[in-house]
């Protein structure tokens, strides 16, 4: 399965520490493994899946879509704000 990710994700990526991730990859590799572990949104976010996982005690949201040969890497983030800024973004 291929994997894209977008700017914005790569970004917030790029201020993780090295802890962050590897426990961001390791729930990638079981996002490949099942694309459907995380919770399909409905309404503006329809098609989009979310992924709940903790770092420690944070909670972070990876948002993704999925189809047979690719997986793309929409958004990470805490949930403070995170649905709204997640509808801007993929309404822009």
């Amino acid at each position: 399965m291929k994997v894209l990710q977008t700017r914005l994700f790569a970004r917030k990526v790029k201020k993780l520490s090295s802890q962050q991730k590897a426990v961001l990859d390791t729930e990638i590799r079981r996002i490949i493994q099942d694309p459907a572990l995380g919770q399909e949104k409905r309404g503006t976010l329809k098609g989009v899946f979310i992924h709940k996982f903790k770092v420690r005690s944070d909670l972070f949201l990876l948002a993704y879509r999925c189809d047979s040969k690719v997986l793309e890497l929409i958004m990470l983030g805490p949930h403070e704000n995170y649905y709204r800024d997640l509808d801007n973004y993929l309404k822009g």
